[in-house]
């Protein structure tokens, strides 16, 4: 059996990563995603709030299935224009301001044009600031050094930099010789690259799927509500790719692919986990079940707006989420497999 080369995949999640896509300014990355399935021949079409919708048309055209992986990241925007010629941000998704302490980032102004800077506290200098390391990481405490001439905020407006700018964090990706892949937003790029490169096989080696399947790229994720449209009243089987929680208490790992049986929304669909649980057991998957305490996906989105379907959550395991995040290639393939033989397998019936 061939799987997707897994080096490919991994030289596609870079690729991801590398393209700013805060929520709220993911025009960018989804024409990425459009030009790579339209080079596939893959039916695509834009819903309203600018996801991407793919569809494989499968033997069964009555049932459907959708499988969902997110492109909008955590970002910033530009809150107000100091005096001083610093920015004071306003935070995008889920994550805490130490998290992007020392960071760059990359500011875009509505005219498109692009401005470089860094992440800081006030007090950074230990010369000058006697509190410089007891200091709260908070909005009012950390601003973004422009790498500029400005010195002032009518020197910043000169720029056209304004309030309402995105700012986006440098990734810093880098595949070590080990097999380790670190990076920032990896949660969820390194599952879109998943579901690229299971589309491009799909398409390649004339694979028929056993259900017309739909692959939601959604791009509001982060912020609540990325998968709860666009279910076609045949979709039966509703599966969220997105990244498997790390840390004291969790079972998730870097290496297998992670199984979530409940989040903050409360138990995924028990009969479609055992699904996913027999798959992985019979194709000689590793993988996890786990629980993730703090943590909402598209699939639960998409039961609290009121569609009639069976959820699941499945992804690679990532480490350090909302910051400077890291997996294995390990993870990649697993989840990979997974989904491999999810989308040649059978329905439940439910």
């Amino acid at each position: 059996m061939v799987y997707p080369n897994s080096g490919e995949t991994v030289d596609l999640i870079k690729t991801l990563v590398s393209i700013p896509s805060p929520s709220g300014n993911t025009g960018e990355v989804i024409s990425f995603v459009e030009g790579f399935l339209g080079k596939l021949g893959v039916e695509t079409h834009r819903n309203r709030k600018g996801g991407l919708i793919a569809t494989i048309r499968g033997k069964d055209d009555s049932q459907h299935r959708m499988l969902t992986a997110h492109v909008d990241t955590l970002g910033a925007m530009v809150k107000e224009i100091k005096s001083s010629g610093r920015l004071k941000l306003d935070l995008i998704g889920g994550f805490r301001y130490n998290a992007i302490e020392g960071e760059y980032c990359e500011i875009e102004t509505v005219s498109g044009e692009k401005f470089t800077g860094t992440i800081l506290m006030h007090q950074t200098s230990v010369h000058v600031y006697k509190d410089a390391g007891k200091a709260e990481r908070n909005q009012t405490n950390m601003e973004v050094r422009i790498d500029a001439m400005v010195n002032s905020a009518e020197e910043v407006r000169e720029l056209g930099i304004e309030v309402g700018d995105f700012v986006s964090f440098d990734p810093r990706v880098q595949l070590l010789p080990n097999g380790f892949l670190k990076s920032r937003h990896l949660d969820d790029k390194a599952s879109v690259g998943i579901l690229l490169q299971l589309i491009k096989q799909v398409v390649v080696d004339g694979l028929e799927l056993p259900y017309t399947t739909h692959f939601l790229i959604s791009n509001n994720e982060e912020i609540g509500y990325g998968g709860n449209s666009n279910v076609t009243p045949e979709t039966v089987e509703y599966l969220a790719v997105d990244m498997g929680a790390m840390g004291d208490g969790q079972s998730t790992d870097e290496y297998t692919v992670s199984i979530c049986v409940k989040d903050a929304s409360g138990p995924y669909h028990y009969g479609l986990r055992k699904k996913l649980v027999d798959l992985a057991k019979g194709n000689g998957v590793g993988y996890k079940l786990d629980i993730y305490p703090y943590y909402g996906s598209d699939a639960s989105a998409a039961i609290r707006s009121g569609n009639d379907i069976v959820h699941g959550l499945v992804g690679p395991g990532i480490d350090s989420s909302h910051a400077y995040e890291r997996t294995h290639v390990s993870s990649i393939e697993n989840t990979t497999r997974l989904l491999y033989h999810y989308l040649l397998s059978e329905m439940e019936q439910v």
